[in-house]
């Protein structure tokens, strides 16, 4: 499934929870960016399905859209971890939040259609306020982190009894399975 450290990721279960995914293997120097250029970021909102348009992203929206990652990262793992809320990220989440999101209507086949060529701004702005709608609401505490020793992703545990312990079964939690088994075969 993750073959290329570089790949995005969609394991979190929310857009905003996926988002946080496009800087990988945190602990590990250097990390992973997986948006290294405006480029990117362009492709991210394709691929998590923001759009099939890409929208020109330029260096500012670039270091902009980072720095919403960041504070939303901090934020969710502030919450899986019980720490207060950073108010400095807060205030940059709340600042992209607050900014207006794509327009989009109800087509005759029920589906919905966007009315207008999105910004990268206003994809940003989609993905904040996903972002404010799950930690203001109850679910948040179902927020996780990957219990893998080599991976820090984030995802929503959306299993009844709440006991996801990896970001992917295919990946950590094979990778973890695979080890407890040959550590048992080593003794």
């Amino acid at each position: 499934m993750f073959q290329d450290a570089a790949a995005f990721r969609f394991v979190g279960g929310r857009v905003s929870v996926d988002f946080t995914a496009t800087h990988g293997l945190r602990w590990r120097d250097p990390s992973v960016e997986r948006i290294p250029a405006p480029a990117d970021l362009a492709r991210w909102f394709i691929a998590a399905g923001l759009t099939d348009l890409t929208v020109p992203v330029s260096a500012p929206t670039l270091r902009g859209a980072r720095a919403l990652r960041e504070a939303l990262y901090r934020l969710m793992r502030g919450r899986v971890c019980q720490e207060p809320p950073d108010r400095r990220a807060i205030e940059v989440v709340n600042r992209w939040a607050a900014k207006a999101p794509p327009a989009v209507q109800l087509t005759a086949d029920g589906s919905a259609k966007r009315l207008v060529e999105p910004s990268a701004g206003s994809l940003l702005a989609l993905v904040a306020r996903d972002g404010v709608d799950l930690l203001g609401d109850p679910h948040a505490d179902r927020l996780r982190e990957c219990s893998s020793d080599t991976c820090t992703l984030l995802y929503l545990d959306t299993t009844r009894a709440g006991s996801r312990r990896w970001c992917a079964m295919e990946v950590c939690g094979s990778r973890d399975k695979m080890a407890r088994y040959r550590r048992r075969g080593a003794v």
